[in-house]
């Protein structure tokens, strides 16, 4: 019981923090490339996770699961993350978190192939409130964004969603943080040469030191922590229960553009809002009690 009470902490951290991150970044990515600014976050979040990994004792990985930690690394915080990125800069941060609502199907779908795991009524009925909640909030958004966006958005979720299910099968064996530190540093070697190219050819780069602060905030919080949260939670509870928290990151980041990047929203966030959060509380109190 407290494990599943701390699971959920968790899940509220990494949504929190990845609700933030569609606003950040849009501020950057107004000044620095797409695979620069994901080189950036991986460089802080690695060094972080590795100074703290360090003063564990962790079990070496075996040989024949170094494929699993190689697909989390390329796949989930290499592809999807630039993926998700990518969609954010061509659309807008609404939008690209609105597709992003679409991961506790996504997940859960995977989850029920792969991991062999049940759908229960609690977690369908959580979906739909959710999906019905994040449509209200950001159905009051103005603003479109370009078709292209919307698809590489898309992209992002189904490969998250894959990666998300590796993550529970490998945390059942090895520290979730071990897999994080080492994902990442695979993820921070893929991006380096797309990251150098893109500085070649990008002219004007609109580099200054205030974006700093930015940056340390998006590699520290939005992935050295939210990502060792996210597979901290996927390594306690089953994944498609850790899925349903996903609404929470579209309502945080919508919260967020309207207090600072000024997206439009009204009263329905409101109603939105309390949808998404009584989806959650219906789909888990039972467990917590």
């Amino acid at each position: 019981m407290t494990n599943k009470r701390m699971a959920y902490l968790y899940l509220t951290i990494t949504f929190c923090a990845w609700g933030s991150l569609y606003v950040v970044s849009k501020s950057v990515l107004g000044k620095i490339p797409v695979f620069t600014t994901s080189l950036m976050r991986y460089i802080i979040a690695a060094i972080a996770l590795f100074i703290i990994l360090k003063t564990r004792n962790t079990a070496k990985i075996e040989r024949r699961d170094y494929k699993y930690v190689f697909l989390i690394g390329f796949i989930g915080y290499f592809l999807s993350t630039v993926a998700q990125l990518w969609g954010t800069k061509l659309s807008n941060a609404s939008i690209a978190s609105l597709i992003n609502s679409m991961n506790p199907v996504t997940i859960m779908l995977f989850a029920i192939v792969i991991l062999k795991e049940k759908i229960t009524t609690r977690k369908v009925v959580c979906i739909i409130l959710a999906i019905i909640g994040v449509y209200t909030i950001i159905g009051d958004v103005n603003g479109s964004g370009q078709v292209l966006g919307g698809l590489i958005s898309i992209l992002s979720v189904f490969l998250w969603s894959f990666v998300s299910v590796i993550v529970r099968q490998i945390t059942q064996k090895y520290d979730p943080l071990q897999i994080t530190t080492y994902g990442i540093i695979i993820a921070l070697i893929c991006t380096l040469p797309f990251s150098i190219y893109e500085l070649i050819i990008t002219p004007n780069i609109q580099y200054d030191w205030t974006i700093m602060p930015s940056f340390l905030y998006m590699g520290l919080i939005c992935t050295a922590l939210a990502y060792v949260c996210w597979n901290k939670s996927l390594s306690m509870i089953e994944a498609g229960t850790c899925s349903l928290f996903y609404p929470v990151q579209p309502m945080i980041a919508v919260l967020l553009g309207w207090l600072f990047l000024g997206e439009s929203i009204n009263t329905s966030f409101v109603f939105g809002t309390l949808l998404i959060i009584g989806g959650i509380i219906f789909s888990t109190v039972g467990k917590l009690i």
